[in-house]
């Protein structure tokens, strides 16, 4: 009955989901925030949908969307017992071994804690712990099982949930814990930003004890810093809250552009300034990545827009096929024009990049442009790094804070030195052709000669090798394919049995 039990609870949470959208449009804008406290209750796999949820504003709403992003994951810390029992667990060594003093948990969250701890090396050197929750795993895939069943039942019902890709959302989300759950991928993706980040004298990222992490268990430098929640702590160190504000927004857009890899949970509590007046981030468990040809979609974007060329914005989201033909490319490019124009000639206040995207998806729904995870995902983030920006300087201006990223990315990629980037290594492939053109000249001759003999014939020894490396290759397939009818066969008879 688990299974049924937590689908009965999915049920209860998309009724929770309807009625506050509903209430919002009776102008009941507590609504949201009741959902947001209702799946808090639920448990960690919720809390992660209601996350998940808040970049979608296409299934949600805008308003149900802005108070699921206040959704917060703070939840009581387990025992300390629990804690230690699961370094022992997965390094196979008393706790003292490891580390010469291990504190209680200074932060609890939906999948996992953190702990102050020292090394047992000498010197002894001041690192965090994150240890997961007991049994978060088998938790979250009952519920994401719950979750998959539900979305499935409604695309199958339902036009507009199949154009949501509601099985999509669930299949993301399910990756996502998938990583939060394995520390070591966050471990790696904290080792990767740091690598892509080391030479930037403002930007700093914890180094990785892989000594010292697990599946289960991460540890990292500790670093010490005042919040950027924290003005007035901010200006004792010597450092300007307005110019901090700068860097926030400027480090994360670098990050998206540039790398194509970005901090996704930006918000205060993740970012510090160090006492070298350095950004430092922590908590690398949700990541963004764009790939080259979303990067170019969305610097494009954001540069039409700054330029007032809503024809080309309209362009490119034709060029990527992102709006179907079927729709005049005029009376889109007017549509964008509607979203643009209302910024331009107000306040810093009142220009927010994050409401952009938000109203350009919305627009984009209309046209029929179906959702895209990697920019829900980067929507999301600018909301929460715009609110920590705002936070810092309350009359920030975040377009000339992006300005200058959005256009380097733009010349380099996009514009004409890109253009001769891409020239040169055409001419690079050009030679290394002309260099190989002989012996492709011979071979063309030799396999011309086979054929008008009766056919081409492979030496024995070669046709021997790909026989067998054939049989490797489609092995595995075989493989995975009967695993797959029989985990589909096992719950099929689970079902019937739980029916009958």
């Amino acid at each position: 009955m688990g299974a049924v039990s937590n689908f009965l609870r999915l049920v209860h949470a998309a009724r929770l989901l309807s009625g506050p959208a509903l209430a919002f449009r009776a102008g009941k804008p507590d609504a949201g925030v009741r959902l947001s406290g209702a799946l808090e209750r639920l448990g960690p796999a919720y809390i992660k949908l209601g996350q998940m949820l808040a970049t979608r504003p296409d299934i949600v709403g805008a308003d149900v969307a802005i108070a699921l992003e206040h959704l917060q994951d703070r939840l009581p810390p387990f025992p300390d017992a629990a804690a230690r029992a699961e370094i022992v667990r997965a390094f196979g060594k008393p706790v003292e071994a490891l580390f010469s003093s291990f504190g209680a948990a200074l932060a609890a969250a939906s999948i996992a804690q953190v702990h102050r701890a020292q090394t047992s090396d000498e010197p002894p050197v001041r690192v965090a712990v994150k240890i997961l929750r007991p049994r978060i795993r088998e938790d979250f895939t009952r519920d994401l099982q719950a979750f998959a069943l539900f979305a499935n039942l409604a695309e199958k019902f339902s036009v507009e949930a199949r154009r949501l890709r509601f099985m999509a959302l669930v299949e993301t989300l399910a990756q996502s814990v998938a990583l939060e759950l394995d520390l070591r991928m966050e471990a790696a993706a904290a080792s990767e930003l740091y690598e892509r980040t080391r030479g930037e004298a403002e930007f700093r990222v914890p180094h990785i004890d892989w000594t010292r992490t697990s599946a289960s268990v991460l540890t990292s430098e500790w670093i010490d810093g005042v919040s950027v929640r924290d003005i007035t702590a901010i200006a004792a160190a010597g450092r300007d809250p307005k110019q901090v504000a700068v860097l926030v927004m400027r480090s994360f857009l670098t990050q998206a552009l540039r790398d194509g890899f970005f901090h996704a949970d930006m918000h205060p509590g993740n970012l510090f300034i160090d006492g070298e007046g350095r950004l430092a981030a922590v908590d690398f468990g949700i990541m963004g990545r764009l790939d080259a040809d979303m990067r170019r979609f969305m610097a494009g974007t954001l540069a039409g827009f700054l330029q007032r060329d809503y024809r080309r914005v309209a362009e490119l989201h034709y060029e990527f096929g992102f709006v179907p033909t079927t729709h005049a490319i005029e009376t889109f490019a007017q549509a964008l024009r509607a979203i643009g124009e209302p910024i331009f000639g107000r306040g810093a206040r009142e220009v927010s990049i994050a409401r952009l995207l938000g109203q350009l998806f919305e627009t984009t729904r209309r046209f029929d442009m179906q959702a895209q995870p990697q920019l829900m995902l980067l929507q999301k983030t600018m909301v929460v790094v715009e609110g920590v920006c705002r936070g810092l300087d309350p009359d920030f201006d975040i377009w000339e804070a992006a300005r200058p990223v959005a256009e380097k990315w733009v010349a380099g990629n996009i514009g004409p030195e890109a253009a001769l980037n891409r020239a040169s290594e055409t001419f690079g492939a050009l030679g290394r052709l002309a260099q190989d053109l002989p012996q492709l000249v011979r071979n063309a001759e030799g396999l011309s000669q086979m054929v008008a003999e009766g056919g081409v014939r492979l030496h024995p020894d070669t046709a021997r090798q790909i026989a067998a490396e054939q049989e490797r290759r489609s092995r595995p397939t075989r493989v995975a394919l009967i695993a797959v009818l029989a985990v589909i066969a096992a719950a099929l008879l689970f079902a019937l049995q739980r029916f009958f």
